[in-house]
C-alpha cells in the first residue's frame, strides 16, 4: 500500500469516512491532520498548518497527501509546489476507487468519462494560466501543448458519450423486454456501505462480494426474485456518497437512470449510524434521487442493521428522519434475515396497490375516451 498523510475535518464521521475512502483506494494513512475548515483560498489550509504539514511530510515521507475536500486546480498546484508531493483531493480519490472497482465494459467507460471530466477542469485552468502568461509552461506544459491536450480531452469525452448512449439504448431495449414479459422491477439504492449488497444476497440467495469497504458495487447486477409466486427482477446499484459532484452522477447516468424506470426502490439506510451521520447520509441520498428525477412514491425506506439497536432507539431515529407517519418504512437486518420476509410482503402489497392504481387510471382513461369529459 502507498503511504499517505490525510487532511480531513475534525469530526469523527468525516475522519472515518475519509479513512474508509483511503483504505478502499489502497492507501495506508500514516498521519491525520484535522481541521474545522478546508477551503482557504490559496492552499485549502492556513499558512501555519501548511508549515506544520511540511515538517511532518519531511519526517514521514508519505507518497501522497490526501485532501478530504474538493480542491481547485490552483490550490492543488500551490500545495504540490510547496510540499513537492502528489496531492490527491476527494474527487481524485473517489475516481481512483471507481477505476479499481469497475469491472463491466460500461462501468469502465463511465469511470473513464468521469476521469476526463475531472481532468478537463484542470486543463481549463492550465489554459487560463498559460493565456494570462502568469505561469508560462504551467506544470511543464506549454500553451500549444495545453490547447492540444484540452481539445484531445474534449474529443475523447465525445467518443465515450457516444458509446455510453449506445449502452443506454441497449438498456432501453432490455427494459421494454422486461415490460413485455410482465416483470415488476425492484432497485436497491443507498449510501455506500449501507448494506445493499448484503440485502441483495439475502433476498436472492446470491453470494455477491460484500464488504465494509466503500463502493463494493459499481456495476448493476439484476436477478430474478419470486414473492408469493409472482416474479420480480431486483437490481443492485452503485452507492451514493456526499460531495459527489454532478459530473460523476452524470457519468453514471446510464446505470443510475434505472432508478427512474423501476417500480420499487429499496432505499437502504444504515440505522446504526450516529444521528449526525444518519441525517447527512439520508439527506445526500434523497438529494441524489431527486436530481435523478425519482418519484418518492416508489421508495421503501429499509432501515438496515436493526440487530445492532434496541427498538426505542430505532423509533427515535425514525422520528429524526421524519418517517414516523410513512407507511413504507421497515427495519430489517440483512445480516440475520430479521424482517426480510416482512419486507417482501410490503413489496408485494405496494405493487398490488400500484396495479390497482394503474387499473383504475386506465379504466378512467378508457371511460374518458368512451364517454368524454
Amino acid at each position: 500500500m502507498k503511504s499517505a498523510i490525510l487532511i480531513t475535518y475534525d469530526q469523527e464521521d468525516s475522519i472515518n469516512e475519509a479513512k474508509g475512502l483511503c483504505d478502499a483506494a489502497g492507501y495506508e494513512v500514516v498521519h491525520i491532520i484535522q481541521q474545522d475548515y478546508l477551503q482557504k483560498p490559496k492552499y485549502g489550509i492556513s499558512g501555519g498548518v501548511l508549515e506544520r504539514l511540511e515538517e511532518i511530510a519531511d519526517k514521514l515521507r508519505p507518497e501522497v497527501i490526501i485532501f478530504d475536500e474538493i480542491l481547485k486546480p490552483s490550490q492543488n498546484y500551490n500545495l504540490a509546489s510547496a510540499l513537492h508531493r502528489e496531492i490527491l483531493d476527494r474527487e481524485g480519490l473517489i475516481l481512483e476507487i471507481f477505476e479499481s472497482r469497475a469491472s463491466s465494459a460500461e462501468s469502465k467507460l463511465q469511470v473513464k468519462l468521469a476521469q476526463l471530466r475531472y481532468e478537463m477542469a484542470r486543463a481549463k485552468e492550465k489554459v487560463r494560466l498559460a493565456n494570462m502568461g502568469e505561469q508560462p509552461g504551467f506544470m511543464g506544459i506549454g500553451k500549444f501543448e495545453v490547447d492540444v491536450y484540452y481539445n484531445d480531452i474534449k474529443h475523447r469525452m465525445q467518443t465515450l458519450r457516444s458509446k455510453l448512449e449506445k449502452a443506454g439504448k441497449q438498456r432501453e431495449l432490455h427494459r421494454q423486454g422486461r415490460k413485455r414479459l410482465g416483470f415488476k422491477t425492484i432497485s436497491l439504492a443507498g449510501y455506500t456501505s449501507a448494506g445493499k449488497t448484503t440485502l441483495f444476497n439475502k433476498v436472492t440467495g446470491e453470494s455477491r462480494a460484500q464488504s465494509k469497504e466503500l463502493f463494493t458495487t459499481l456495476t448493476t447486477t439484476t436477478r430474478r426474485l419470486t414473492i408469493n409466486q409472482e416474479p420480480f427482477l431486483i437490481a443492485d446499484t452503485v452507492g451514493f456518497i456526499s460531495k459527489l459532484p454532478a459530473y460523476m452522477i452524470d457519468a453514471f447516468k446510464s446505470t443510475l437512470e434505472e432508478l427512474t424506470y423501476t417500480d420499487i426502490i429499496l432505499l437502504v439506510i444504515d440505522i446504526s449510524d450516529s444521528v449526525f451521520e444518519l441525517k447527512k447520509k439520508f439527506s445526500s441520498c434523497m438529494r441524489t434521487l431527486s436530481e435523478l428525477g425519482v418519484e418518492q412514491d416508489k421508495i421503501i425506506y429499509v432501515l438496515n442493521k436493526d440487530d445492532l439497536l434496541k427498538q426505542d432507539e430505532i423509533d427515535r431515529k425514525i422520528n429524526i428522519l421524519n418517517l414516523a407517519e410513512n407507511k413504507k418504512v421497515i427495519s430489517v437486518s440483512a445480516k440475520t434475515g430479521k424482517n426480510v420476509n416482512e419486507l417482501k410482503k410490503l413489496i408485494k402489497n405496494i405493487t398490488m396497490s400500484q396495479n390497482s392504481y394503474n387499473f383504475n387510471k386506465n379504466s378512467f382513461e378508457g371511460a374518458k375516451e368512451t364517454f368524454g369529459n
